[in-house]
């Protein structure tokens, strides 16, 4: 009889693990990571005090719990708080306000041992592979490293081993990678090397920031492949950071959309993409060019006349480039409503579905096989 219990390259059951995008209070989760009303700011302590302050993430709680493996993607355009936000799930940043937890521990009280299993179990991909790379050393330096900072081999032998088990993960041949220096490998090999690298660790989490934007088009889909491969084979969670809804599109299981560091939209990626209802999502999918001659551009988008400053606004942060903006929208804040059962949006035109004041939207992402059904249809 078969082994209904599936085990990865690792010789454990896959972890499983959901990105979720809540609103609450005092609800006890068994979570992995959550971020719990996370306010992150810069600047504002000039020469003589009062410098200017930029909100970088705007009260965004998210857990990532221990329940099912996906990929759910960052997505908004550039100064939107992505990158900030992932950096705050790495542990770079600080929050201002709110705060993050690690296994139900605030992340600042944590001993220097749990620290050290943090970095391991959370790994980033960075945007540039070039910059992770000593010119001067060959790329088997990369790989070194890790081991040998987390003591992961018992010999020269095992260690071996493990560096060509991760780069046949990702696609790579080890007799062609190792023992070049980075300026002899592609773009794109260079990446699938630091992905390789963050496997040596046997992550739980994976974030990836803006991994395929320094690579030529050719390159992208092996790369996406192999952030699949690694979600769906070894049970790896994966929070992709990403200006690039098309790719988005291709490799997510869920989204969440960002601006101005606020959570404008969520769900699944197929309600959120083909049906968006957020005004801000509504213009990034129409900003995407499309390669069938017959589906031509129209008019430009439609734009609100409305004159008003940045600083005047203390509602929606997109008042000012709304095209469907009201008269309260620039001083209301909006809630967070449940548009249907995958999708929601931080939006008043939604208002009378009644705001989600302490919401479990567990049922706006999708479940393993759903997601599989998903990606079936797409390809």
């Amino acid at each position: 009889m078969s082994d209904r219990s599936p085990r990865n390259a690792w010789g454990r059951k896959p972890e499983r693990s959901r990105l979720l995008p809540v609103r609450r209070r005092g609800c006890v989760l068994s979570a992995f990571i959550e971020l719990d009303h996370v306010t992150k700011t810069f600047g504002g302590a000039g020469l003589f005090g009062g410098g200017s302050v930029t909100i970088a993430v705007d009260d965004v709680s998210l857990t990532i719990d221990e329940d099912e493996p996906s990929i759910t993607t960052v997505a908004g355009e550039s100064g939107s708080g992505k990158t900030t936000l992932a950096r705050l799930l790495l542990g770079s940043h600080v929050p201002t306000e709110g705060r993050m937890l690690y296994r139900g521990k605030d992340f600042t009280k944590l001993t220097r041992r749990e620290r050290r299993t943090f970095q391991r179990e959370v790994q980033p991909i960075f945007q540039d592979p070039f910059e992770s790379y000593n010119p001067f050393y060959k790329v088997d330096h990369v790989l070194d490293a890790p081991i040998k900072n987390f003591k992961l081999a018992g010999s020269t032998s095992e260690k071996k081993r493990m560096i060509e088990d991760a780069l046949e993960m990702v696609g790579l041949v080890p007799a062609e990678t190792l023992g070049r220096f980075p300026h002899q490998l592609s773009g794109g090999q260079r990446q699938r090397v630091m992905v390789a690298r963050a496997l040596l660790l046997k992550p739980r989490v994976i974030l990836a920031d803006e991994p395929v934007s320094m690579v030529d088009a050719s390159l992208r889909a092996t790369i996406l492949d192999s952030i699949r491969r690694l979600n769906r084979d070894l049970g790896i969670s994966v929070v992709y950071i990403t200006h690039d809804l098309t790719t988005a599109y291709q490799i997510s299981d869920n989204i969440l959309v960002m601006y101005r560091g606020t959570i404008v939209e969520a769900g699944t990626v197929d309600a959120v993409i083909l049906n968006p209802q957020h005004p801000y999502t509504q213009l990034l999918i129409e900003s995407i060019p499309q390669p069938d001659p017959k589906n031509r551009w129209g008019s430009e988008p439609p734009q609100q006349n409305w004159e008003i400053s940045d600083t005047q606004i203390t509602g929606c942060k997109f008042a000012d480039r709304c095209p469907a903006v009201m008269d309260r929208c620039p001083t209301t804040r909006p809630g967070q409503y449940l548009i249907n059962p995958h999708q929601l949006a931080t939006c008043l035109l939604y208002e009378e579905k009644g705001e989600m004041t302490n919401p479990d939207i567990t049922s706006t992402f999708q479940t393993e096989k759903q997601a599989l059904q998903a990606a079936a249809a797409r390809t």
